[in-house]
């Protein structure tokens, strides 16, 4: 049922990310094609660790059966994305807060306007 959705979602993602990085010159609209980016990824690693009809590979909570007999969603898959969740906020929060300190000093958001800040 749901196919290559998932894949074909997770690639919009990071094509739209791509586009605003190349074409936007705001700095906020620069972090929000790098957030696109980073979900398009996210959903990516979700996409490739799930299995059909699977369950979650906590003993405890497996129907009945032989272990051979039940298919076991991967976690590693889950541990990457929710591990690049995290490092994905704190990303965005520090671009966040360079974009204000940015403002706060030069006035502007626009890239093409604080080139001064080059070497």
């Amino acid at each position: 049922m749901i196919g290559n959705l998932p894949f074909v979602a997770a690639m919009v993602l990071v094509v739209l990310g791509l586009w605003t990085l190349m074409t936007r010159r705001n700095l906020i609209k620069l972090v929000v094609g790098i957030v696109l980016i980073e979900n398009g990824v996210n959903l990516l690693l979700v996409s490739l660790g799930y299995v059909r009809g699977g369950v979650a590979p906590i003993y405890t909570y497996a129907p009945e059966g032989t272990p051979v007999d039940i298919p076991m969603v991967m976690p590693t898959p889950q541990a990457l994305t929710l591990t690049s969740i995290v490092i994905g906020v704190a990303t965005t929060a520090l671009l966040l807060t360079l974009a204000v300190l940015i403002h706060r000093h030069r006035g502007t958001l626009d890239v093409r306007k604080i080139r001064e800040l080059r070497g």
